[in-house]
């Protein structure tokens, strides 16, 4: 996790000085907050939606999951929100979306490749899938904010909040 954190963060760099492209703004706005962790809890119980009712998605995710968050300690899920967190929404919303055009047709392809990104083989789309569609709320998020720390503290939170959720769930299965 850490090393996929720093290869992302590395091309983001990369990206921003060949590419000379400003960087969606960080500003702290506490008045966003609220925002970015209504943003979260929505995430996480759409997703708990989808893996009730889909059981296509939920083969995917507990794949996923299970590969990504059973390996953790409890602690480590902090880790699970910042690095993902920041190195992810660095590159696609911060530097790819603004280089793209930072429009609708930019928000769609940033989300395609971010749900790709999240392709762990062909039988588990749906999550990658999935994984597109939270990239376009994000997206959108920082879009209309024009703030990269709504995102940011989103996709943090979501996945502390999902790592949590899954944790405890696996402890009491297993």
């Amino acid at each position: 996790m850490g090393i996929t954190a720093i290869l992302l963060l590395g091309l983001s760099k990369l990206w921003m000085y060949v590419g000379n492209v400003a960087l969606f703004p960080i500003d702290w706005q506490p008045d966003l907050l609220p925002l970015a962790f209504g943003l979260s809890i929505v995430i996480a119980a759409l997703s708990g939606l989808l893996y009730w009712v889909w059981p296509a998605y939920r083969l995917s995710t507990v794949f996923y999951l299970d590969l990504v968050v059973r390996p953790l300690r409890w602690p480590d899920l902090f880790w699970l929100g910042i690095l993902p967190g920041m190195s992810e929404e660095l590159l696609f919303r911060g530097v790819l979306l603004p280089s793209w055009g930072g429009d609708g047709l930019a928000l769609g392809l940033t989300s395609v490749a971010f749900g790709a990104m999240h392709l762990s083989g062909r039988q588990y789309w749906p999550y990658a899938f999935w994984a597109g569609c939270v990239g376009a709320m994000l997206g959108y998020s920082a879009i209309a904010t024009g703030n990269l720390l709504v995102p940011i503290v989103a996709h943090i939170s979501t996945n502390i909040i999902s790592g949590s959720i899954w944790k405890w769930h696996f402890s009491r299965t297993h």
